[in-house]
């Protein structure tokens, strides 16, 4: 007979989970975030429901305004998991490019 230790659920965090979350844990209001990203509350409360997802600048911003990694706010679990869509590769930056001439 063989036994599994029951762990229990482990939820799913959505988008909107944690730009709620981390907004929360940074002690921010949702206006404060708006001031911040230079836009309306409304943006925000919308953004928090879940009822439009923000640009990916918005992420990016939302990250530097309450101070969590980008890759988390996303849905990965480590910053080599990637994004929602398991990735798996650290974000790039554009490469050296030269203007064209």
């Amino acid at each position: 007979m063989t036994t599994e230790a029951e762990f229990g659920r482990v939820p799913t965090w959505t988008l909107r989970d944690r730009l709620r979350k981390a907004r929360e844990d940074a002690g921010l209001t949702q206006q404060q975030v708006a001031d911040k990203l230079g836009t309306h509350r409304r943006s925000v409360v919308s953004w928090e429901s879940g009822a439009i997802i923000p640009k990916r600048a918005t992420v990016l911003a939302w990250a530097m305004t309450t101070g969590v990694p980008t890759w988390w706010l996303e849905g990965a679990e480590s910053p080599r998991q990637g994004g929602p869509d398991g990735g798996g590769e650290l974000l790039r930056l554009g490469s050296n490019q030269r203007p064209s001439d």
